[in-house]
């Protein structure tokens, strides 16, 4: 059986690639779900539920978040209304939402665990601790997927080796560039740091490159909204057992616009 996980939908250009792949991919793969990261899906910053709906309506099966949960301040009166989305399970006592939820699909059952990371990210509880707390709330026969949501490769690797054997597939979000280390860890649980971003690829990480490069060359603060221009949608398949809940694969995947001008 097999599931795809999408990294952070940046803005309007993630949506479209929603849009536009998801249910082709569904389709071509034989995928049994999609889980995509869409805390940057409200112009980068946060979610609303009309834009939940709308990764839902494109064929995305659960959603997770992140540092940016709360980004859009309508969301925590929204997120209880909604069932298969996630916010951080360590990010703070007595936040609306859930951090873990099940998911069911036509073709299978399943977990999915969000958790976001304290290297220099925000302030957070640890998500180790949080991950076991989780893990004993949860039911022992079914798969468990696993976002972390984190900056330093280290605290992501770390994690994979410690919930390896309980969780199906730990992968990150959040640096939005997908890296090339997806491989199953001893005991089953396939890991990658960052499965990478769905949105606009001529940027910096999905934002606008003009305001970005003027920090970065005079230090004054400036807003990053989201770039505009071709568009990438990039995750991970794991390849999986739902009786052992063992992966036994996972592998990178990317779809990409094309430049103008240039033959796709």
């Amino acid at each position: 059986m097999k599931i795809l996980m999408l990294g952070d939908v940046n803005g309007a250009p993630g949506r479209r690639m929603l849009k536009d792949h998801v249910r082709r991919l569904k389709a071509e793969l034989g995928l049994a779900a999609v889980v995509a990261n869409a805390e940057n899906a409200a112009a980068g910053n946060g979610i609303t539920a009309a834009i939940a709906r709308e990764v839902f309506d494109a064929g995305v099966d659960a959603i997770t978040l992140g540092d940016h949960t709360w980004g859009q301040k309508e969301w925590a009166s929204e997120i209880d209304q909604l069932a298969n989305v996630v916010r951080p399970a360590n990010g703070g006592l007595n936040q609306p939402g859930k951090g873990w939820t099940l998911v069911t699909t036509p073709l299978c059952r399943f977990a999915i665990l969000n958790l976001v990371g304290r290297i220099f990210m925000n302030q957070a509880d640890c998500p180790f601790r949080a991950a076991d707390a989780c893990f004993n709330e949860m039911p022992k026969d079914v798969p468990v997927f696993v976002d972390f949501h984190a900056e330093a490769t280290s605290e992501k690797n770390s994690l994979g080796h410690y919930l390896d054997g309980r969780a199906t597939a730990v992968v990150g979000t959040h640096t939005h560039v997908q890296t090339s280390d997806a491989f199953v860890l001893p005991k089953g649980t396939a890991y990658l740091t960052d499965l990478g971003m769905c949105g606009p690829y001529l940027s910096s990480i999905g934002r606008d490159l003009r305001p970005v490069l003027r920090k970065f060359l005079t230090g004054m603060p400036s807003r990053f909204g989201i770039a505009e221009g071709p568009a990438t949608l990039e995750g991970a398949v794991i390849t999986f057992d739902p009786k052992t809940k063992a992966a036994s694969a996972i592998e990178t995947l990317r779809v990409r616009e094309p430049l103008a001008g240039s033959v796709a």
